[in-house]
């Protein structure tokens, strides 16, 4: 099939999912492409990147960056700013529920103090702030549980459809080769077979989720339009999953299916029989890592080394270098300069990242920010398993999301900047307001802690 025709198909197919997936009782207000866009933008490249602006393999991690960037991704910012203005009721019941991530985000800009690259930090810190805002945009609609639903569909819808053509159609966008070993990576929207892998395990797992939702229906009650169009992105997530050959994102996405699968009974139960099935997860995992001979096992069986493909030879060399164990080197800030050149330069791959989310956020942020980060999803957990007692059908895949996300971080570093995962952990870990009627005043009460069932 020519590109151009396989392109058309393509943009009908989308359409087509988007409209399948509709549902007439759900508001949302048009302002939710905002943070759509967004999530696009950061699971995917730079909007210079898509237009031509800037080369293909323009990475984000240059002291100046793209001009043109800086003025997309401000518009956005602002216009999600506008809208939170015009909802200053919602939004501060919203926040008033989430101090503890603000005071997160409040340490963040505090830290770009004592970064060595203050101007480069500040602009990180820019769109970091975007992501707190969007997802507030999100929460801030008359109905925070659609708007979540349809967050992650609509930006799957467009992600996932567009993967697929660049990897089948247009093989410079949708391939790199990789340049010590002369491999082809399949990388999609993204622009490493990593983040395809990221965005497959997201997507994914909120397709299964929706069709989970839906199969516990009795049969007349059930969307077939949903049925449809999850399935078809369930199944073109899977697809990916083998073309991206990422293991981590491979193996969280089955851990949290399991988590789906397992979790759905037991919404509107005591807490203790949630607790039971972590527990249970979690002991299958680290008998894996801990048991004689399994970890090699495992390891093995994902396509990989022992040493995790050289990241804890990375690990060992990161902690012998000089940051302040405190407080960091300030807000993603470590990879510049001298200390970027010499890791890079010591192994082949020029690594621009920890591999790993928590020695990460150490680097930049110290071990304040590796607390805040736990107690954020100790906390998001607690509230999770909270909204499982109150009979809360999303609960399910914010505990999948929190679970896989947090072991995503392992060996691959996700908790930064405009992270597809990152804004998705935020969503999971944020305390949700109640939706308790129609009115607009009615939908965020003075208690913003419960959720509504969907």
């Amino acid at each position: 099939m020519p590109p151009v025709i396989a392109s058309c198909v393509c943009v009908i197919g989308i359409a087509g999912l988007i409209w399948l997936d509709h549902d007439r009782t759900s508001r949302t207000s048009p302002a939710l492409w905002i943070p759509i866009i967004w999530m696009f933008i950061g699971a995917s490249r730079m909007a210079s990147q898509w237009l031509g602006i800037e080369p293909l393999d323009a990475m984000d991690t240059t002291l100046e960056g793209s001009p043109f960037d800086r003025i997309f991704l401000l518009g956005l910012l602002l216009a999600g700013l506008m809208v939170l203005a015009a909802r200053a009721h919602r939004t501060g019941v919203v926040l008033g529920a989430n101090m503890l991530l603000f005071l997160f985000f409040c340490y963040c800009a505090l830290s770009v103090l004592w970064s060595d690259f203050p101007f480069v930090a500040v602009k990180r810190f820019t769109k970091a702030l975007g992501n707190l805002t969007m997802v507030l945009v999100v929460l801030t609609e008359r109905d925070p549980a659609a708007a979540v639903k349809r967050f992650l569909a609509r930006s799957g819808f467009l992600l996932i459809p567009l993967s697929v053509l660049l990897i089948k159609y247009y093989p410079v966008l949708g391939r790199v080769y990789n340049r010590w070993t002369w491999e082809v990576y399949f990388t999609g929207v993204s622009a490493d077979k990593n983040g395809l892998g990221g965005i497959c395990l997201i997507i994914g797992l909120g397709s299964l989720w929706r069709l989970v939702e839906e199969a516990r229906l009795e049969a007349g009650s059930r969307a077939k339009g949903v049925l449809a169009a999850h399935g078809v992105l369930l199944a073109m997530s899977l697809w990916l999953f083998g073309k991206a050959d990422s293991s981590t994102a491979l193996a969280c996405f089955f851990i949290g299916a399991m988590l789906i699968v397992m979790t759905t009974p037991l919404v509107g139960r005591e807490p203790a029989y949630v607790h039971l099935v972590v527990t249970m997860i979690a002991v299958f995992i680290a008998s894996g890592f801990l048991l004689p001979n399994a970890y090699t096992y495992v390891i093995e069986a994902l396509g990989r080394n022992t040493t995790l493909t050289g990241r804890t030879e990375i690990w060992s060399d990161l902690f012998r270098m000089d940051v302040n164990p405190l407080i960091g080197r300030g807000f993603e800030s470590f990879w510049l300069g001298a200390r970027a050149d010499y890791v890079a330069n010591k192994y082949y791959f020029h690594p621009n990242q920890a591999h790993n989310g928590y020695i990460e956020t150490y680097l930049n942020l110290g071990w304040i920010g590796v607390s805040f980060l736990v107690v954020l999803i100790a906390l998001g957990y607690q509230r999770i398993v909270d909204a499982f007692h109150r009979n809360s059908r999303s609960s399910t895949l914010r505990l999948a999301f929190l679970i896989t996300i947090a072991a995503y971080n392992v060996t691959e570093a996700t908790f930064k900047v405009m992270h597809p995962l990152w804004i998705v952990f935020l969503l999971a870990i944020t305390s949700w307001p109640t939706r308790q009627g129609r009115e607009e005043d009615a939908v965020f009460p003075d208690c913003p802690a419960a959720e509504s069932a969907t």
